[in-house]
């Protein structure tokens, strides 16, 4: 057992380097987003910490549906639980605040042991306004929509007018003030605030006074060599969204507009209770570059990142909803979601198995968490069994994860991780380790060249660089093998030791030593559900 209080020992000397890296730790520390060397963690008690998360329905966050959302959070192994709390449940009347509401989230999840995402459905819900309260839809005149460009009414509120952003900060603000009263053990760990923030139907609003705004100066904050490079556009030093932007005028106008109303109730509500806030993205097709016609514009697309960071830098991070299919489309998504200047995080992905395999990518990527969309039942009646076969692909995952938590999140923030996912062709892929190759083939059962093609891309690698030689290994559907490289380049070498297991309150717990059949024919093999090695390699 030498090798495991090895591995003890160098936990150990990881925390106490952590502890000195971050400050003070424990319970009670204010959640908070860091950044070295362009990497980022998410700190909740002062540690590193990775949300293995689930989003409610839209319509789950209420009292009643909560037994079966916090069945749910069991059975996936979640460590946060991401809910809707709504303006118009919170302000039925102007003015006059009800709490109850986020109170029995708060004692319901500490109950649990579970932490939460907050996600502020208020003037913007999928571009529309339907979580306003009463009192602003009843009066349309005050709180208008968009007017669209021949004139037609957009099922979308817009983003010039000032009463709405007044109101919605009076309400955000309330909020934030009542969780830090409230939630002094800081269960509450992110705030979402909007929900998918842009319209359909319209690139921008045309109204009289929206008209007024677009052909007016672009505000000298965008005209900054920098942002204007970043948007690739030429730079100038004044001029109309017309004139600087061209064609792209109309969307970088509403991309504008909303970041800068969102920023500003960020922003209030952060003066109040300065915990990590973001906003969520409905993509656009990463690959083509298509017109704002043909998807929501306005909100933080890829490519209106810079104008978001500029106009709404209360903001800490904007966040990709994936809900597209295909690996090329999904890994170019993470890519422009993976920036220096902004925190990866995936509040948002459909519930599909495939979409399992992309958690260990943005581990690899320093990313903060990942959670799949409707983790309950949703009023449908399913049965148990139903409910937790449908919950199965990411709660084998997490269930993985959720002991080593911690350990991945300070290995990702010091960039340790390396992964790949299966693709549609199936082909292996070749991971640097500096003085090692690993070659990934995917695929289950049998020995070498006799294992099976997988029927669908779910297969997944996710290698930890402990030290040049040691490696955590955690995959499934396939099968690696090594390959000196580097200064290794060349020599005949051998497993030292490859152990599975499992991490335990930040010990590796060994099950086996794996030899023989398990290593000597093409290398270890994973099967459909997440393994754990612990493997080290020598050369002779």
């Amino acid at each position: 057992m030498k090798m495991t209080k090895t591995i003890t020992v160098w936990f150990v000397l990881l925390l106490l380097t952590v502890g000195r890296a971050f400050g003070q730790t424990g319970p009670g520390m204010m959640p908070k987003i860091i950044e070295k060397n362009g990497r980022h963690a998410l700190l909740v008690d002062g540690k590193p910490f990775l949300i293995l998360g689930g989003q409610a329905h839209n319509s789950s966050g209420w009292p009643g549906m909560l037994p079966q959302l916090w069945s749910a959070v069991e059975k996936m192994h979640a460590n946060t639980l991401e809910v809707p709390i709504y303006w118009e449940q919170i302000e039925p009347q102007p003015g006059k605040f009800d709490f109850s509401l986020i109170g029995t989230l708060l004692t319901q999840s500490r109950e649990q042991k579970v932490h939460l995402v907050l996600l502020w459905f208020a003037t913007w819900k999928n571009g529309s306004n339907h979580y306003m309260p009463e009192w602003m839809k009843r009066d349309a005149g005050k709180y208008p929509n968009i007017t669209g460009q021949n004139g037609q009414p957009v099922d979308s509120p817009s983003p010039n007018i000032k009463a709405t952003m007044e109101a919605d900060i009076k309400a955000f603000t309330a909020v934030m003030k009542y969780l830090k009263k409230a939630d002094a053990q800081h269960t509450v760990i992110m705030v979402q605030v909007e929900n998918e923030s842009g319209a359909w139907g319209s690139v921008r609003d045309y109204s009289a006074h929206a008209q007024t705004l677009f052909e007016g100066p672009v505000p000298a904050e965008l005209l900054r060599p920098g942002v204007l490079m970043a948007l690739n556009v030429p730079v100038v030093t004044e001029g109309s969204w017309q004139k600087v932007f061209g064609d792209r005028g109309d969307e970088y106008f509403q991309a504008w507009s909303v970041a800068r109303c969102v920023g500003q109730v960020a922003a209030a509500g952060k003066a109040e209770y300065p915990l990590p806030l973001y906003v969520n993205a409905a993509l656009r097709d990463p690959l083509t570059n298509p017109k704002a016609t043909t998807y929501e514009s306005g909100g933080p697309t890829d490519n209106v990142i810079p104008i978001w960071k500029v106009a709404a830098p209360a903001i800490d991070l904007v966040a990709p909803d994936i809900y597209l299919s295909g690996s090329e489309k999904v890994l170019k998504v993470i890519d422009l979601y993976d920036r220096p200047d902004n925190t990866l995080f995936v509040p948002e992905a459909g519930f599909s198995p495939d979409n399992a395999k992309y958690l260990y990518e943005v581990i690899a990527r320093g990313g903060i968490g990942f959670s799949p969309f409707g983790i309950d039942d949703n009023g449908r009646g399913a049965t148990t069994a139903e409910v937790t076969q449908h919950l199965a692909p990411f709660a084998q995952e997490y269930a993985m994860a959720a002991p080593m938590m911690r350990e991945l999140a300070n290995w990702a923030f010091e960039g340790k991780i390396k992964a790949v996912v299966e693709r549609e062709d199936h082909a292996d892929q070749t991971i640097d380790l500096g003085a090692w190759q690993a070659i990934v083939s995917f695929g289950a059962g049998g020995r070498g060249n006799a294992t099976q093609p997988n029927l669908h891309p779910t297969g997944k690698m996710m290698i930890v660089k402990l030290d040049e030689n040691k490696f955590i290994l955690v995959g499934t559907l396939c099968r690696i093998t090594f390959r000196p490289a580097g200064r290794n380049l060349g020599r005949a070498w051998q497993y030292l030791k490859v152990k599975e297991g499992h991490f335990e309150n930040g010990t590796f717990k060994l099950l086996r030593i794996l030899n023989g059949d398990e290593t000597d024919w093409g290398g270890p093999g994973f099967g459909a559900a997440p393994t754990v090695l612990q493997t080290t390699l020598i050369v002779r």
